[in-house]
């Protein structure tokens, strides 16, 4: 007879039992029946009171059995659910156990990095959210990222940065504007606040239409008038909201200049390397004609000196000792000019330093200060005396210089603060006189042989230049009437 399955064994479903200590299964097996109660203990390796499996001893890595909720209909299904189970999970291996918990840690570990990535795209798709809106807000009161001329300066980026973000800051607090708290608009103080904020954005937003169209226009030598146009803009904003005492603040006012004077500044750094790459390019031109003009000035003694060899040959064969010693003598001038070629193609510093005047084309008090390497100095200055000018101009000084280009640098920094275009470097004139240009010459111990303070300008006198008015004339008239 057999017996009923004692409590804590299973059926496997491979025809044993095995004992299950409330937690877990363990290694203990039985035969799957008993033939009696008495053997049934001895049979089977049953665990008792005192010879029971305990947890420590389990199997590692075998799950735990899970709590099941057993309905009050439906039981056997789900009984027979559980045994189904139970089936598979005997039926496995501890290798396949452990390779399905890895494979379980690992989809959880995916889903755990999914879920992260998600939170931080979250986060991120917040962040633009609030740029969005805040740039909405700027763009409500007329505040764009436009294209500055200072955004590419390696010099002004960052000073443009950070005044643009103050500029972004003021508007953000309400630092821009200025108006009143306490107005009303038909008996409502809550009307009256937005109509206040309403007119305050319109306002705001034609000024900083105002200060854009101002940063766009500005020139490298017009900043003065931008900003003038910019403070009749917050004139003209303040003299609309002068209902609600709506102003432009003068801190972002002069933010706004600010901006504005960034700009100016980067084009007048432009138009500077501009000038200056400009006067490299005609200096280079300069070199090139001065090297030109002495290869062919050299060729030209060359063949003069080959003909007087020539010639001095022709005479000494015929025994003439006056003509051949005054062609040796020419030979020898011919010879020293060949070498003064020669050095002048070798020195590039040395040249002619000129200062030049014209009184009919600026008037008294200005004068032009420069050099040239050319072999025919005076060609230059009939160059700058061309159809542009209505008047030729007059020499006060041209000399010779072994270092031509330090003596025009020194006049031209004696007097950097008299010059008469103080953006364009080229323009070489300065508000001064012939005789402080002489005085700045000898106090620099440079040698002048001729100087010539006086300007003759015969064009400018013979064209009326000096012509006396009506006036002058006929008293002069009736003087040489009455005079003896």
């Amino acid at each position: 007879m057999t017996t009923p399955t004692p409590a804590g064994w299973y059926d496997d479903g491979h025809g044993q039992l095995r004992w299950w200590d409330g937690q877990r299964w363990t290694e203990h097996t039985a035969p799957p029946t008993a033939p009696t109660a008495a053997t049934a203990s001895t049979a089977a390796t049953a665990p008792t009171a005192a010879t029971a499996p305990t947890a420590t001893s389990a199997v590692a890595g075998v799950p735990a059995r899970p709590s099941v909720h057993v309905p009050m209909f439906g039981a056997r299904k789900v009984a027979k659910e559980l045994a189904a189970k139970l089936d598979e999970l005997g039926a496995m291996s501890l290798v396949e156990i452990e390779e399905r918990t890895a494979q379980a840690q690992r989809e959880l570990a995916a889903l755990q990095s999914q879920i992260g990535a998600a939170h931080a795209e979250l986060q991120q798709i917040q962040a633009q959210l609030v740029d969005v809106r805040n740039t909405y807000s700027l763009q409500e009161v007329g505040l764009y990222d436009f294209a500055h001329p200072a955004e590419n300066s390696a010099t002004l980026a960052a000073s443009l940065e950070r005044c643009r973000a103050a500029i972004k800051d003021a508007v953000k607090s309400g630092h821009a504007v200025t108006a009143s708290q306490h107005f009303t608009f038909n008996n409502s103080v809550a009307q009256g606040r937005k109509f206040v904020t309403s007119l305050s954005k319109a306002m705001l937003a034609a000024y900083n239409a105002e200060a854009e169209n101002c940063v766009k226009a500005v020139r490298a030598g017009n900043l003065q008038t931008a900003q003038a146009r910019l403070l009749k803009a917050a004139t003209r904003v303040e003299d609309s909201g002068r209902m609600i005492d709506l102003k432009i603040t003068e801190y972002y006012q002069r933010l706004r200049l600010d901006e504005l004077a960034l700009a100016a500044q980067h084009l007048q750094a432009v138009q500077a390397e501009k000038e200056q790459e400009r006067a490299e390019r005609e200096r280079l031109r300069e070199e090139r004609r001065v090297e030109e003009e002495l290869r062919r000035q050299r060729e030209r003694l060359e063949k003069e000196r080959q003909h007087y060899q020539n010639a001095l040959a022709a005479l000494r064969e015929r025994g003439d000792a006056a003509g051949v010693a005054d062609l040796e003598a020419k030979i020898a001038d011919v010879d020293r000019a060949i070498a003064d070629v020669d050095y002048r193609a070798a020195n590039v510093r040395c040249g002619y330093v000129y200062v030049i005047s014209n009184i009919g084309s600026f008037g008294e008090g200005v004068v032009k200060i420069g050099m040239t390497r050319r072999q025919e100095p005076r060609e230059r200055v009939d160059e700058l005396g061309d159809a542009s000018v209505p008047f030729r101009f007059d020499i006060h000084a041209l000399f010779f210089v072994d270092d031509a280009v330090s003596v025009e640098a020194m006049l031209h920094q004696e007097f950097a603060d008299r010059r008469v275009n103080k953006v364009n470097n080229r323009r070489e004139f300065f508000y001064c006189t012939p005789e402080e240009v002489l005085a700045a010459l000898q106090k620099h111990n440079v040698a002048v042989v001729e100087y010539r303070t006086e300007a003759e300008a015969p064009e400018f006198r013979l064209s009326g230049g000096t012509r006396p008015l009506p006036q002058q004339a006929k008293a002069v008239e009736a003087l040489d009437a009455v005079s003896p």
